[in-house]
């Protein structure tokens, strides 16, 4: 199969957008984009499988990341990670649940734990190879004795080679035990494991081609003929196998990948991918975006033209409403964006960055009434959704009202969740001894004051 790839274009990613680069992942330095649509779905595929799990009340989230190869991830118990590159390759939800049941065997098999000690055991060994080794080393060169300094090498490359061969074998075993929990939770609701087997089928061949060419997906979870020969036994004898999506569920999901293609591929690329004679509503989805990115004369007007046509067709999609606000705030025409907007998160009332985003037009309009409506919908986006964006908008917002003290706080606040420390506690000082002692306030920027990374 060919590798999929995603290119990135001039205008189509900037943090107003309904599909936005955020702060990067706080200690993990990755490129996250935010999306209502996109990550309303993700969570329906997930909750399931999250529940079935025992992880349902644990507020776990999904996290996507802007990268073009298939992978998906887990580094702690709180957020699965899963490429771009991966929801434009999956043809199916089945496919996306697959993998997502996968790590999340992960998680209820305590392999992250488990490997972090085992990574700590394998540096002692390491560090007691490298003291053997180099003092033999030393010691067959001071006494003039070749075969004593040639062991020390042997101990030194011995050692790494054990230490290598007994992390790959746990890792075999760790992923192996992460199938069989996925399929287990893929049982419990009564879903297809199919979409796990041909994720793994497709991804196996690229066992025996170097490293450099495999998807990261390939490095990190090795496909040993054996594992696949299982996970297709266990698969094919399921029930469930035969169990297909609906065509609802499906037609969200080709969406999602119309509108990845629209906002992250070029505008040749998304025609060439959808192109006219294809009037399916994915394909015309993303050739509206594709129109506006390719810009020229009449591009917002033709892009919002078909926006209108696609909530004609469908009036009760939140999703299409906050797109063309979306494409008229890059536009500059935030004022008109407000209607569309406000329609999108009377259809999506939970849908936080929706409140950002329409916050972000009203404070374009610049009368006080505006402001305060800003706030509020910011400061309520905020109780469930840590967002460094909307934290820089309520800052803004908070200095307008003359609110000096409040508006560093937030700054702090974005600062520190953009993984930014430094500056998080320059603002967060100078707020402080402008605060209320005690207040909400003053205890967050006494936290990021106080607040001391953890040692890796």
């Amino acid at each position: 199969m060919a590798r999929h790839r995603l290119t990135r274009t001039a205008g189509a990613l900037i943090a107003a957008a309904a599909v936005f680069v955020s702060g990067h992942a706080h200690a993990q330095g990755l490129p996250l984009i935010r999306d209502s649509e996109i990550e309303t779905l993700l969570n329906d595929y997930a909750r399931p499988i999250f529940k079935a799990g025992g992880l349902g009340g644990n507020r776990i989230a999904m996290r996507i990341v802007k990268q073009d190869d298939f992978n998906a991830f887990v580094v702690d118990g709180r957020n699965v990670f899963i490429n771009t590159g991966s929801l434009m390759i999956a043809d199916t939800p089945n496919q996306v649940i697959g993998v997502i049941a996968h790590e999340t065997g992960h998680i209820t098999g305590g392999h992250l734990a488990a490997l972090r000690a085992r990574i700590a055991k394998d540096q002692t060994r390491a560090l007691i190879a490298n003291i053997l080794g180099i003092g033999l080393m030393i010691a067959g060169g001071a006494g003039g004795n070749r075969e004593v300094g040639g062991a020390g090498q042997g101990v030194l490359a011995g050692g790494a080679e054990l230490i290598q061969r007994g992390l790959l074998a746990e890792r075999r075993q760790q992923e192996s035990a992460a199938d069989q929990s996925g399929l287990k939770m893929l049982e419990a609701t009564r879903q297809s494991g199919r979409g796990m087997l041909e994720t793994f089928e497709r991804f196996a061949q690229q066992e025996y081609i170097s490293d450099s060419q495999k998807d990261a997906f390939v490095r990190s979870h090795p496909v040993a003929t054996e594992r696949l020969s299982r996970l297709r036994n266990l698969v094919e004898s399921s029930t469930h196998f035969n169990t297909k999506d609906g065509p609802e569920l499906q037609l969200r999901h080709d969406l999602m990948r119309a509108k990845l293609s629209g906002y992250l591929e070029s505008p040749g690329t998304v025609m060439n991918r959808y192109p006219a004679s294809n009037q399916t509503l994915p394909a015309r989805y993303a050739r509206a975006l594709a129109k506006f990115f390719r810009g020229g004369t009449g591009a917002l007007e033709a892009a919002v033209a078909d926006m209108d046509v696609l909530i004609k067709e469908r009036p009760q999609s939140p999703w299409f409403h906050e797109v063309k606000g979306d494409l008229l705030q890059r536009a500059g025409r935030k004022a008109e964006s407000i209607g569309p907007l406000r329609q999108a998160l009377k259809l999506a009332p939970d849908a936080n960055l929706i409140r950002v985003q329409l916050a972000d037009s009203l404070q374009a309009v610049g009368d006080p009434t505006s402001f305060n409506e800003a706030v509020e919908l910011l400061r309520k986006s905020l109780i469930d959704d840590q967002n460094p964006r909307a934290y820089r908008l309520l800052a803004n917002a908070y200095y307008k009202q003359g609110k000096g003290p409040e508006a560093d706080s937030a700054m702090a606040q974005a600062s520190f969740l953009e993984g930014d420390l430094k500056q998080a506690q320059i603002f967060a000082k100078r707020a402080q001894v402008r605060l209320q002692p005690g207040s909400p306030d003053w205890i967050k920027t006494d936290d990021i004051i106080n607040y001391k990374p953890p040692q890796i």
